[in-house]
């Protein structure tokens, strides 16, 4: 199989693979490689060159509920749902209560719309499901309980970067590498120490080609001067023997071209190195530190729309140095509270003082709105360009990526432009949303390494239980009234 868009580059080029369908299969890959564009070859959504043969149907989450009015169980009714106890004996394991099936689809949060999804899906069985990113709008418990749901399912690929779920879900690994695709059994923590491995085996033999190479080359020299100073004998002083001196010249240049070839066969080793090994380099970071200490005051905030309480008045204080991670339940009010920090509009009764010098950058936690050239986002943001495109291009993108209209992109890339700004701006406050949605795993190590070595003072919403364990200095939970 083979496939490119109209006009870009070959996304898959002469891949052959064959997928037991009994697999919990995860796929993973930088973001912009091409992991739901190969969810789309599968579901017949577009055409590639080759053939792709499959024995069953496949079924793609999330899919898009028409009419939200109508009620959980008529929805999934219409999904061809017969049996309503095995319904609900789905929506059992994953922690939702049967008094949904009589509520309107539209009125249940993010989270309950996904598990419901799922186990609709799951309940089809001629169908293999291909899962695009199940946890994005899920809080951690949600995540647990979702991890824990597929690791007795099978029959599914699953596309996500949370390593903690892939461990928990899969019995197979397919990589989208720089420069093909591989097969691995195992779980994401299987295929890292395998990739680990790899990259440790071609960094032993990169330097043992490197000492090789430099050693022919002085030997080349050496063997080419050898060869200079016998060629100028035969014209020395006194009776010479040319002959003699003209095949011992032959057999020193001879040597100096055996020397030759074998540097240029240690040098086409050396290329072979490297070739899916993913560069992760270094990020950086320019926190300004503030006149203060103190960067921000709250006092029994309450955050309410239509006279609703979201959670429980809140209080605590930003200091210089603080990394604080503001917790909760899907729906809990997390979002609303930073929008109230970076200073939008946002209903609430209590204290808040945020000094009025202090610089907050702000990255929400939806990228879709992104669209047109990528140079307007620059002049809106005020930003330096080639600073920008140097972090984009260290978070994996290519240079053909920064010609794309933003609409295009990946979601992952997305979250990837708006993270490189912020990266860029200069500030006392790092205000982020869900800094890792839809972000690849190894940009999400290269966004803990950049925390933990610049130590910016952060507020932070997000899910994933890796970065939140290692980065958090300091943890809010709201709680529902």
């Amino acid at each position: 199989m083979s496939f490119a868009y109209d006009g870009g580059a070959s996304i898959f080029s002469n891949v052959s693979l064959q997928i037991d369908t009994r697999w919990r299969l995860g796929l993973i890959g930088r973001n912009g490689r091409g992991k739901t564009t190969l969810l789309r070859l599968l579901l017949g959504d577009l055409v590639c060159e080759g053939k792709i043969e499959s024995s069953v149907s496949c079924g793609y989450f999330p899919y898009v509920v028409r009419d939200t009015n109508l009620t959980t169980l008529e929805i999934a009714e219409q999904s061809g749902v017969i049996e309503t106890w095995r319904f609900e004996r789905e929506l059992s394991l994953l922690k939702i209560s049967d008094e949904v099936l009589g509520r309107s689809f539209g009125t249940l949060s993010g989270g309950e719309q996904t598990k419901i999804m799922l186990a609709i899906l799951f309940l089809n069985d001629n169908y293999f499901l291909l899962i695009d990113e199940p946890t994005n709008h899920l809080d951690l418990e949600g995540r647990e309980v979702v991890g824990g749901y597929l690791s007795k399912k099978s029959g599914f690929i699953l596309v996500s970067h949370d390593s903690v779920l892939l461990d928990k879900s899969v019995d197979h690994i397919l990589s989208i590498n720089r420069n093909d695709i591989e097969l691995t059994h195992g779980n994401f923590s299987t295929w890292q120490l395998n990739q680990s491995y790899r990259d440790q085996f071609e960094n032993a033999e990169n330097i043992k080609l490197k000492k090789e190479i430099r050693r022919l080359q002085d030997a080349t020299k050496q063997s080419a001067n050898w060869s200079n100073k016998t060629e100028k004998e035969k014209y020395g002083n006194g009776p010479v023997d040319s002959g003699y001196i003209g095949r011992k010249a032959a057999k020193i240049m001879k040597r100096s071209k055996t020397f030759d070839d074998r540097k240029q066969k240690a040098l086409e080793q050396k290329q072979q190195l490297f070739k899916n090994t993913e560069l992760a380099e270094k990020l950086s970071i320019m926190p300004l530190r503030f006149h203060s200490e103190r960067y921000a005051d709250l006092e029994n905030i309450v955050v309410q729309y239509d006279a609703m309480p979201l959670f429980e008045g809140v209080t605590f204080a930003v200091n210089a140095g603080d990394r604080v991670a503001i917790c909760g339940k899907n729906g809990c009010g997390k979002s609303s509270l930073l929008k109230l920090i970076v200073g939008q509009d946002i209903p609430y009764k209590g204290f808040c003082r945020i000094p009025q010098k202090l610089k907050i950058s702000y990255l929400p936690q939806d990228a879709a709105f992104l669209s047109g050239d990528l140079k307007n986002l620059i002049e809106q943001r005020r930003i330096d360009e080639s600073l920008l495109k140097a972090i984009l291009h260290k978070l994996g993108f290519s240079r053909g990526d920064y010609e794309n209209n933003m609409s295009g992109l990946s979601a992952g890339q997305k979250k990837k432009i708006l993270l490189a700004a912020t990266l860029c701006e200069q500030t006392h406050l790092y205000v982020w949303d869900e800094p890792l949605n839809y972000i690849d795993v190894i940009s999400r190590t290269q966004i803990i390494n950049l925390i933990l070595e610049y130590k910016p003072t952060l507020i932070f919403v997000e899910h994933d239980k890796n970065f939140l364990e290692t980065i958090a200095t300091k943890k809010i939970n709201l709680g529902y009234l």
